[in-house]
């Protein structure tokens, strides 16, 4: 028996599920190192671990009141021939080193260095002939990018480097991409935190929402309101406030909570222009827009100086120096110059900012479209009559054919036109993103691609099938197509898919099956595998194929709404499996859809879906005690105050419902019982409160007991 060591117990805690902790040599010795790595006097702990795809080394670091993940990254070799540390690049501060090893012989020899981004590898390749000082001075520098796992737990996000190597461990609900700063917002537990390229949180979820860094600042919701906050995780401003936006040429526009006014703060958090307009909007060449009062506008400078002044009932944003205006309330729209000047008369039922010297308007009188595009003298560069003009840059435009002539809501099909007027493609793309670089995601129905500026496909770029977008990131491709990430070469290759099947327990597993008939519904169904009734695995895949509204949709037809539909293991234990089959069903033309949710329980032994009363006694009085309980809720919990009054009438015998380890929750529909808004209104009702009810020697019960 090898003798306790409490650094393995700390560090077991810190592993991912189904994660083994590697050994030295292939000894009995674990992978565990503990040594001051940023020279603070405190020990850091360093470990080496083995999951699925690879080998990962952890770094975890004690904050004051307790431990936490400060490093993970994947590496090369299959074990570990040294683990140590020693100062090898400062006197002050020891620096890891790693010898890994393939094929039972050293390879290489790592030596890591902690800096305020986190950890970072100076690479030796000396081939096990020494360690120290790197050879050619070269510091690894990764570019990371969010991707998503499919677990027993729900989808998880971590960060993958350019050839698709997981560098930051799956652990997010969920990550977005890495600012040019080296941050990225990531999302754990409900809230929102920061964190840098090692994965160490910069700031700890803690946030209702993280917006954007822009100018070293990015604005942050907590309990009290918006406040603005720098890349170090400290808040600038001395109070919350109604509303902050993002830092434009040092300025952020914020709203007062008492007199839901507008004005600016700097880049400290001081109010430089005081709370004053009605309506305000971002800096742009050291200008403004902002709206005075009723009939009134006004272009100010960073001084909150105004410069001109607008007597009209409305003014629109400036581009290439002109702003459209309506001359008459209700009344048509123009052009005026940054000096009030009208340049081009009022002729228009909309008008949008000019860009790149063109401005699309409409001149429709009706719900029909008749977009075109004029030059600064407001003559007709492209005549009006298309459902939707889109300026995209580089002097292109996307000029959009409504799909249903009678419907025009239904969307636009587009056709690639010069800025001068010049149809360069038939009308084939049902989505166009921005030029950038000389490159726009378009799709056709059926794939998704760039297209360059002649309006073709982009030689060297691979095409992916489905529809949605994709975007270069640095040397390698992100797509966001039928709902899922992904990253590809430019030959086409995949570097990074989600995973299709969700391991549970051998031998079940959860597969995930694709169904897209049409270019309006698609949906991701679950299917289990792995029971040992084929009979019975058979009837619960037909069932899930059905409550996941896998049906008969025409292939070709224009349907008028569209649907999407997704699923995620809830709770698995035992043999019992709990999913979340999700839609949402959108009409065109409406103001919102319609999303449901449905909670399949399955006994994965026999094939039992339950209901909800086979958790209780037979003969129990369940629905009554139910419903007491979640009115109780209702009544005394704060958190349910949306729900419309004398609108709880009690539960169903059969209400939705689904069940985690220890507790049962009730769930309603939206519009049911609460606004729109408020979603699918959940009770959570502890087991340990119901107990003389629940039927313990129930199938049900024994399913996850």
């Amino acid at each position: 028996m090898r003798a306790y060591n409490p650094l393995e117990q700390l560090v077991r805690a810190y592993l991912p599920a189904g994660a083994q902790l590697a050994t030295i040599d292939r000894s009995a010795a674990p992978a565990i190192y503990a040594t001051d790595l940023d020279g603070d006097r405190l020990e850091e702990i360093a470990a080496v671990y083995r999951f699925y795809d690879g080998v990962y080394l952890l770094v975890l670091k004690h904050n004051g009141t307790s431990w936490e993940i400060a490093s993970v990254s994947k590496e090369p070799g299959d074990h570990v021939g040294l683990l140590g540390a020693t100062p090898v690049l400062q006197q002050d501060r020891s620096n890891l080193i790693v010898g890994w090893q393939r094929n039972g012989m050293t390879s290489h020899f790592s030596v890591y260095e902690w800096t305020a981004g986190g950890m970072r590898e100076y690479e030796d390749r000396g081939e096990g002939e020494s360690f120290g000082l790197p050879r050619n001075g070269f510091q690894r520098i990764v570019s990371l990018f969010p991707a998503t796992v499919n677990t027993v737990s729900g989808t998880v996000w971590g960060y993958i480097d350019n050839k698709g190597q997981l560098r930051i461990q799956p652990q997010y609900e969920y990550a977005s991409d890495f600012q040019d700063n080296g941050l990225a917002r990531v999302q754990s537990h409900g809230k929102n935190g920061v964190i840098n390229t090692s994965g160490h949180y910069v700031v700890r979820p803690m946030y209702d929402f993280i917006g954007e860094f822009s100018e070293g600042r990015a604005a942050v919701i907590d309990k009290q309101g918006f406040k603005l906050m720098d890349e170090t995780g400290r808040i600038v401003t001395p109070k919350a406030y109604s509303f902050i936006s993002s830092m434009k040429e040092g300025r952020a526009m914020f709203s007062d909570h008492q007199s839901s006014k507008y004005g600016y703060l700097d880049a400290n958090g001081n109010e430089v222009i005081p709370a004053q307009y009605d309506e305000a909007s971002d800096f742009r060449n050291g200008k403004a827009l902002v709206k005075v009062k009723d009939g009134e506008y006004a272009l100010i400078g960073l001084d909150g100086r105004k410069l001109t002044t607008y007597s009209y009932p409305f003014v629109g944003q400036p581009g290439d120096g002109l702003l459209p205006f309506q001359k008459e309330q209700n009344g048509r729209y123009g052009y005026i110059s940054e000096k009030g000047d009208i340049v081009i008369q009022p002729a228009f039922t909309r008008a949008f900012p000019f860009q790149e010297g063109r401005a699309v308007v409409n001149t429709a009188e009706d719900y029909k479209n008749k977009y075109g595009l004029i030059n600064t003298k407001g003559q007709y560069v492209i005549q009006p009559g298309y459902n939707d003009i889109r300026q995209i840059g580089e002097k292109r435009v996307a000029l959009g054919k409504a799909i249903r002539a009678d419907q025009p809501y239904i969307g636009s099909v587009y056709a690639i036109a010069d800025t001068d007027g010049k149809q360069l493609t038939d009308f084939v793309y049902y989505d166009v993103g921005d030029f950038h670089k000389g490159l726009a995601s378009v799709n056709d129905r059926k794939q998704t691609f760039f297209i360059d500026p002649s309006g073709k496909p982009a030689p060297g770029y691979p095409k992916i099938n489905g529809t949605g977008t994709v975007a270069l990131q640095d040397s390698i491709i992100q797509a966001n197509v039928d709902q899922r990430l992904s990253y590809w070469n430019r030959e086409g290759q995949p570097i990074w898919q989600q995973n299709t099947v969700i391991p549970l327990r051998p031998p079940y597993r959860v597969k995930e099956e694709k169904y897209k008939p049409n270019k309006d519904y698609l949906v991701y169904y679950p299917q289990v595998e792995g029971m040992s009734n084929a009979t019975a695995q058979q009837r619960v895949n037909t069932k899930l194929k059905e409550m996941s509204q896998v049906k008969p949709i025409p292939s070709d037809t224009q349907l008028d709404y569209a649907y999407t539909g997704d699923f995620a293991v809830t709770f698995f234990k035992k043999t019992l499996l709990v999913l979340e089959l999700s839609g949402y069903n959108f009409p065109f033309g409406a103001a919102h859809g319609m999303p449901s949710r449905k909670y399949p329980h399955i006994n994965l032994q026999d094939g039992t879906m339950y209901a909800l009363k086979d958790l209780f006694k037979p003969g129990s009085n369940y629905v009554a005690v139910l419903s007491e309980i979640v009115g109780k809720q209702i009544k005394e919990d704060p958190q349910y105050s949306y729900v419309f009054p004398d609108s709880y009438k009690g539960i169903r015998p059969d209400q939705p419902f689904y069940v985690t380890e220890h507790a049962l929750h009730l769930y309603f529909e939206p519009y049911e019982i609460a606004p729109y808004a408020a979603g699918f209104p959940t009770f959570t009702i502890p087991f340990a409160q119901i107990m003389n009810m629940i039927a313990v020697d129930g199938s049900f019960w024994k399913s996850f007991h």
